[in-house]
């Protein structure tokens, strides 16, 4: 009995110590919004005062000499790219790789022409049809799927990759309706967000709130739509369940999830010719006006011991949803 009084203890005093972690990380270098920057630094700069201490910023100026912000439109795309197939995400909530009950859902991922899109998103067709649009397949979309574009941006950000020593491991385009959500998740690379047009909102939460962002296990499944216009989830058969966020900021359950009161999450729009730096690690929930248009640049992160810590600080985690 005594023995076990001592191990309660310790898990207690744990606790504590989670809890009062991310305030300290609040108190020595986060800030409570996300800075913006007049124009790019220096590498070295970036990298000492941004990279390093894994702080977001949004950066102006940093890409205005693309011919995509002048260019990139749907009469653009309609001229250049409109006979492509490319691949949609299309989902009957707007929720795509997102918790949807006792499930987690990913998109069904359908073939079709780049100006089929166009016209949901203008609204020419797809008028009453229960599904959401959206342009979001990574590794690389932008140039494995339309090539004829690249020539309109960069194919890596200069000063990033000197920063960083290395190439972006994917370029990709992001196109979609305003009903299209991407559901609290993090990734494991430094993110460069350039918005084309129109604005993407989003709700940050630092790596360091990790104990306060609860994880359940999923069955994963897939949506697949029926001849009758309805969707239906489909399980994937002999595969292994899926770690993912179930709270919804926008409204989180904190009667089930009471931990996640206290996350101190940042919100901030990326609006048109601007560059959101997001860490590594950073949990992040994007929603986006309609049609908007982004690019993003993904350089993998560096798996040092700030990855060590973090990979600690989340074994740790669950102990507050003991």
């Amino acid at each position: 009995m005594e023995g076990a009084s001592c191990r309660g203890g310790s898990v207690n005093k744990v606790k504590d110590l989670l809890r009062e972690f991310p305030r300290e990380a609040r108190e020595l270098y986060l800030q409570e919004s996300v800075p913006y920057l007049d124009e790019p630094p220096s590498p070295v700069q970036f990298y000492r005062e941004w990279v390093a201490p894994n702080k977001p910023c949004i950066i102006h100026n940093a890409f205005n000499h693309w011919p995509a912000l002048s260019k990139w439109n749907p009469a653009y795309f309609r001229e250049v790219v409109g006979s492509k197939e490319i691949s949609v995400a299309v989902t009957p909530n707007g929720y795509a790789d997102a918790v949807f009950g006792d499930r987690f859902v990913m998109p069904e991922e359908r073939r079709m022409a780049f100006s089929s899109l166009l016209d949901v998103v203008e609204g020419r067709g797809g008028a009453g049809q229960p599904a959401v649009f959206y342009v979001q397949k990574q590794c690389s979309n932008l140039i494995e799927e339309l090539p004829e574009l690249t020539g309109d941006v960069e194919s890596h950000i200069p000063w990033m990759t000197e920063a960083l020593g290395k190439l972006p491991d994917a370029v990709n385009f992001w196109l979609g309706e305003a009903r299209a959500v991407t559901s609290m998740h993090k990734d494991h690379y430094e993110n460069l967000y350039c918005v084309i047009s129109g604005e993407k909102q989003f709700i940050l939460i630092p790596p360091t709130d990790r104990p306060f962002v609860p994880y359940e296990l999923y069955q994963p499944a897939v949506y697949s739509f029926r001849e009758d216009g309805s969707f239906e989830v489909v399980d994937e058969e002999n595969a292994e369940k899926v770690p993912w966020i179930p709270v919804d900021p926008l409204n989180p359950d904190l009667d089930r999830y009471p931990s996640y009161r206290l996350a101190r999450p940042l919100h901030c729009t990326v609006k048109a010719g601007e560059m959101l730096y997001l860490p590594s690690l950073w949990f992040h929930h994007v929603r986006q006006s309609q049609g908007c248009i982004a690019v993003n640049f993904w350089y993998d992160m560096e798996y040092d011991i700030k990855f060590n810590y973090f990979q600690l600080l989340e074994s740790l985690s669950g102990l507050l949803n003991s």
